[in-house]
């Protein structure tokens, strides 16, 4: 059974995800096998507040070469998680705002 700490997986820190935080939108970077009801039971045990939307979006990992050898970076998983307005913030982005 996978726990809220496998689910969410981190912060998407970027000067787009920073600016949504006014409108209580918040970035997580989530496992590729969470679907939207898991991470919305993680994000609300995890930081104590209450969704209202989950929106998801498969990244591909970008192609990268050094010289002649070509690979690719790891393709993951972003979630645009929408709090209710009555809800509290989450505190661990404040700071960062």
């Amino acid at each position: 059974m996978k726990t809220v700490y496998d689910i969410l997986l981190g912060p998407v820190i970027s000067e787009q995800s920073m600016e949504a935080v006014n409108d209580k939108k918040y970035v997580f970077r989530v496992a590729r096998d969470a679907n939207k009801i898991e991470i919305r039971r993680a994000v609300e045990e995890v930081f104590g507040v209450k969704v209202l939307k989950v929106n998801t979006v498969n990244v591909m990992g970008k192609e990268k070469r050094q010289g002649v050898h070509v690979g690719r970076r790891a393709a993951w998983k972003k979630a645009i998680v929408r709090l209710r307005p009555e809800s509290k913030t989450i505190e661990f982005f404040e700071g960062m705002v």
